[in-house]
Order: structure tokens, then C-alpha cells, then sequence
């Protein structure tokens, strides 16, 4: 998920985290992260199934009109 940063930087934000919030908060902290980021990518899926049924409708549309110009030919 995030390619470009390393274990030093990794261990760098969670130390800057830790001393932002605290040692009490900072569960609290990390599971409103989690949840975020699983609405985030409940609401992607969502968008892509979405997209995938409309190309699929516009593909279905496409071939009945070239059909349709086929048969008047």
C-alpha cells in the first residue's frame, strides 16, 4: 500500500504518533484509521461494481444497434 516508505520511516511516524497522542489515545487513534480506510475502500468497490455494470449495459446497447445496422444492410 505504500510502496515507497521503508521499516526507519514506518517506525518514524508511529514514534511521531505516539508522541502526538499519547500511549492511551493511540489505539483509539489507529482503529478510527482502520475504520475510515475500510469505508474508503467499501465505498471504491461499490463505485467500481457500479461503473462495470454500466459498461456492461453500454456494451449490450452497442450490440444490439450494430445488429440492428447489420440486418437493415
Amino acid at each position: 500500500m505504500f510502496p515507497n516508505l521503508g521499516m526507519s520511516e514506518l517506525i518514524l511516524i508511529l514514534v511521531i504518533a505516539l508522541v502526538v497522542f499519547g500511549p492511551r489515545k493511540l489505539p483509539e487513534v489507529g482503529k478510527s484509521f482502520g475504520r475510515t480506510l475500510n469505508e474508503f475502500r467499501k465505498a471504491s468497490l461499490s463505485n467500481i461494481s457500479e461503473v462495470s455494470s454500466a459498461t456492461k449495459d453500454v456494451k449490450e446497447e452497442i450490440q444490439k444497434v450494430t445488429e440492428v445496422v447489420q440486418n437493415k444492410s
